[in-house]
């Protein structure tokens, strides 16, 4: 217990009665000044003590409190950053045990590990990037199925079964495809993050990224099956199906990239197309590249804007082929880009057909 003596109020009441008893006293011996005026000047002068010990009282309670919800503050920082940190604990040893439970041989186990992962980046939007490595990972794995084996009819490719472990893995993998397509953003979200894929490699069936906004996408040496359908999708930067499906077995089905916009480098020198392939109304903003690309079916550049370079070196259309672009650049390369003369070929104006001594048939600028 504090001394009276000690305490802050007894010495304010102390200074303000000897105040009020000096300044009152002072007063009195002046015989123009009357007991009540004496008196009253005494106590202001008494009361002015008193108000003061009151404004310091009250700012020393103002900062005690600034204090207490500083420190309530920070408890409640610490409380959160644990909390928060063991959230994180958490979402690694989701992911942890996700990431093994790819490797189980139930097909229904590796299933539930996929949408354990997509779960886990809906919920930890910081895992996203993460996770889409990790499912993309699964499909560069080794796959074959006996509709992807070279010389197989387009029309009885789909009609072919695998067996029991080559259908269970294939319906793994068509999921793993789907919950990509399901992280990605939309691509008319313009301030939405843009992930990057790499599958390089890949095996791929049904590949349906349609109206997704992607960073960088590769797919170089990809086998690309049945179709693939990339409309209406924004890609913020580089992409790369350099040489996809040209090796034995890898046969590209119908491409359909309609409306999509490229904003950065657009590589597809060395793809093959096996079936259509519809460019309509598709933007290239960056250098594209079809060196060395084969169409075996139609190709339609129908209202493609190119404003960037474009390279058709030595690029060979052997279906119907569409190529009047809206917008062509001033640097466009068309060395030896070859057609079938025999098919219907639209060209854009200031371009024309050049017949070969070989027979063949090449575009060449006006």
């Amino acid at each position: 217990m504090v001394k009276l003596w000690r305490s802050p109020l007894a010495w304010t009441f102390a200074a303000s009665l000897v105040l009020l008893l000096g300044v009152g006293g002072w007063l009195l011996t002046d015989p123009a000044t009357s007991r009540s005026d004496a008196l009253k000047t005494g106590g202001l002068a008494g009361g002015a003590i008193v108000a003061l010990y009151a404004l310091w009282l009250n700012d020393r309670r103002r900062r005690v409190e600034e204090r207490r919800q500083d420190i309530e503050r920070q408890r409640h920082e610490l409380e959160s950053q644990r909390a928060e940190q063991d959230r994180e604990r958490v979402a690694d040893e989701r992911f942890a045990k996700a990431v093994e439970l790819l490797g189980h041989a139930a097909d229904q186990v590796r299933v539930g590990a996929l949408h354990a992962l997509a779960g886990l980046a809906r919920s930890r939007p910081e895992y996203t990037q993460t996770v889409l490595d990790v499912l993309c990972s699964y499909l560069r794995r080794p796959f074959q199925h006996p509709r992807y084996e070279s010389g197989v009819d387009r029309h009885d490719r789909d009609a072919r079964r695998g067996t029991p472990e080559q259908e269970q893995e294939l319906q793994v993998r068509l999921t793993a495809q789907r919950l990509i397509r399901e992280l990605l953003p939309s691509a008319g979200q313009a301030d939405g993050p843009g992930y990057d894929l790499d599958l390089t490699g890949a095996v791929v069936e049904y590949l349906d990224l349609s109206a997704c906004k992607i960073g960088g996408l590769v797919l170089r040496y990809a086998a690309l099956h049945s179709s693939t359908n990339l409309s209406g999708c924004r890609f913020t930067r580089r992409v790369y199906f350099t040489a996809a499906g040209i090796d034995a077995g890898r046969l590209i089905g119908n491409f359909r990239c309609r409306g999509a916009v490229f904003e950065s480098h657009a590589w597809f020198s060395g793809t093959r197309f096996a079936e259509l392939a519809d460019f309509t109304e598709t933007t290239f903003a960056g250098e594209t590249t079809f060196k060395d690309a084969e169409f075996a079916r139609d190709a339609v550049f129908k209202d493609v804007r190119a404003t960037g370079s474009l390279d058709l070196h030595q690029t060979r259309f052997e279906g119907q082929t569409d190529l009047r672009f809206s917008a062509l650049p001033e640097s466009v390369s068309l060395y030896n880009t070859r057609v079938q003369s025999e098919k219907d070929v639209q060209l854009p104006a200031g371009w024309k057909l050049e017949k070969l001594r070989d027979g063949g048939v090449r575009i060449v600028a006006e």
